[in-house]
């Protein structure tokens, strides 16, 4: 388990999001949903608090993997996400234009986000054993 550090802070959270194209139409075609995923894997390169480590298209929608750091609301992560893989998308794929208004995004409002962090077994045996082992240290076995 590999732990992010930044000024005051050590974490590890990490989150699976879920984008799903406008009206759920099936326009990520072969080829697209892998141009998807390199571009956010550039837009971590250029915001170095973010990191990608998983990235995977459906037909209608894009799964991944990513680190947020716990200064950064993740609808802003959100936001920075969904707006540069939209219009890199465009650029790309012109047809898109025609299967959407350009003052319409190409993802849906919405979005799915779910935490992925530390087995909570593990989690509360480690609460738990607080004071008990030698030293007074638990420890998380991870």
């Amino acid at each position: 388990m590999e732990f992010r550090k930044q000024s005051q802070v050590t974490y590890y959270v990490r989150y699976h999001i879920v984008f799903v194209t406008k009206h759920r139409r099936k326009a990520l075609h072969e080829g697209m949903g892998e141009f998807c995923a390199g571009i956010l894997r550039r837009i971590c390169r250029n915001y170095p608090d973010l990191e990608l480590y998983e990235a995977k298209c459906d037909d209608d929608h894009i799964h991944f993997l990513i680190s947020i750091p716990p200064k950064w609301k993740i609808s802003h992560a959100v936001n920075i996400l969904k707006s540069n893989t939209s219009k890199a998308m465009r650029r790309k794929f012109p047809f898109l234009d025609q299967l959407y208004d350009r003052h319409v995004g190409f993802w849906s409002d919405g979005y799915f986000v779910s935490t992925v962090g530390i087995d909570e077994k593990q989690l509360r045996r480690y609460i738990q054993l607080q004071g008990q082992e030698d030293g007074g240290q638990a420890k998380l076995e991870l």
